[in-house]
């Protein structure tokens, strides 16, 4: 049984925290194992709140800084699971995850392994095109001068795959990178991002559907202790949203409810939809990307409307996909939570907007597409590590027909309880 350091998340809780340490660190690379312990540590003395340390250091730079990968070998492939239904949101159907599993060894044998996830137009790319992006990018870091630290390699990475258009695949390298050079240093990523907690709890999604197939599955979700269930809106006509919520909620009577619409109404729709659930005395906790992701006006106006009339938040999430878009929201106070998700920002584009939101007091949500545990995993350890997340959205490896994933994150029906194994721990099969 592995040992936890802490099995209760605090809210306050930032990046790092004493425990975040292990009592020893491998032999292998002990120089660049002591330069990241000594790093690390200061970074995890910060007091509870602080997103930086004494000398305005963001912790989690400090900790990629420290530590300098060498990388052997990278190679990518596809990574094709079925799923147990179709999975239906108001822009795209998905029948099967078609994404990219990416895995990087390094010199001393550390290998770690990351997922490129892809759900067009969600997502800009499909997995061909994430294939062929990621594997050049591994052509790429099989070329690296030896010495570069990971900030560094990471870096490169970016460069090679700028912006939204290639956010996916940058993602699955960016991952496979950090898991090999935290599994060299003996440090499991819940660790490395600051060890506020070793678990998570997440809610489960019900896709666009039939009132009655959404009755069966909220009973069933019940019946297995998920307390918040997301649901997938938009699209269609609102009566056949409306009717689906109320099943919902006759089966779940306790639920708690968020709304996801993926762009899918206008905001006249989204503020209807809000009276009419209010009507049925139904109150969703959150209410996801309601308009379109360039609809900064309807935004403005749905999370505005929504909090005063309904004291409902709003959540960007397409609206989303840059720094860029992270400021604007926090400068036009256009939503008061973000959703976090490595395949639309990569894993640094999200830890600098994760940055910004803490610093102009934004609510975080971390979520993804549709994803294997490769990628939940990564993103699970990085929202344990960290601590402060207010919503918990990682399900999708639930819907899955198959788990080919080895090792990894312990699943006890709505929470994930991470391991003491180096990085995450994890294989594909």
């Amino acid at each position: 049984m592995p040992r936890f350091s802490r099995s209760i998340a605090s809210p306050a809780m930032d990046f790092g925290s004493a425990a975040c340490i292990p009592d020893a660190l491998p032999a292998a690379g002990s120089r660049s194992a002591g330069s990241f312990a000594r790093n690390w540590k200061i970074s995890c003395s910060m007091r509870p709140g602080e997103d930086r340390d004494q000398h305005g250091n963001v912790a989690w730079r400090k900790a990629l800084e420290s530590v300098r990968p060498r990388i052997a070998q990278a190679r990518a492939r596809p990574l094709d699971v079925p799923l147990k239904a179709p999975f239906t949101i108001a822009t795209t159907k998905l029948e099967a995850v078609a994404n990219v599993a990416v895995r990087v060894e390094l010199a001393d044998g550390s290998v770690g392994w990351g997922e490129a996830p892809t759900l067009f137009p969600v997502t800009a790319e499909d997995q061909t095109v994430a294939l062929d992006q990621a594997g050049r990018c591994c052509r790429m870091l099989e070329q690296l001068e030896p010495g570069l630290s990971c900030m560094e390699i990471l870096s490169s990475v970016g460069n090679l795959l700028p912006g939204h258009n290639y956010a996916s695949a940058r993602a699955g390298i960016e991952m496979a990178v950090i898991d090999a050079a935290a599994r060299s240093v003996g440090i499991p990523l819940w660790k490395f991002f600051g060890g506020a907690s070793n678990f998570v709890t997440t809610d489960i999604t019900i896709p666009i559907c039939e009132p009655d197939i959404a009755a069966r599955l909220a009973m069933e979700y019940a019946q297995r202790g998920f307390q918040t269930v997301k649901t997938k809106v938009g699209g269609r006509d609102l009566s056949s949203d409306i009717a689906m919520l109320h099943a919902i909620r006759s089966s779940h009577p306790t639920c708690n409810l968020i709304l996801d619409a993926n762009e899918g109404y206008t905001s006249h729709e989204a503020l209807r939809v809000l009276q009419e659930l209010q009507e049925q005395g139904i109150t969703p906790i959150l209410f996801e990307q309601p308009v379109a992701r360039a609809d900064w006006d309807g935004l403005a106006l749905v999370s505005k409307k929504a909090r005063e009339l309904y004291g409902v938040p709003v959540a960007a999430d397409e609206s989303c996909r840059s720094l860029d878009d992270a400021q604007r929201i926090a400068d036009e106070e256009l939503a008061p939570v973000i959703n976090v998700k490595l395949a639309k920002l990569g894993v640094l584009g999200a830890l600098e907007v994760i940055s910004l939101a803490r610093e102009k007091k934004i609510e975080l949500m971390i979520g993804g597409m549709v994803e294997t545990r490769l990628g939940m995993g990564f993103a699970a350890h990085l929202a344990a590590g960290f601590g402060f997340f207010r919503y918990i959205d990682l399900d999708t490896p639930l819907l899955l027909a198959e788990d080919p994933i080895e090792g990894g994150y312990q699943v006890h029906s709505k929470k994930y309880i991470m391991t003491d194994a180096p990085g995450q721990g994890i294989d594909l099969k």
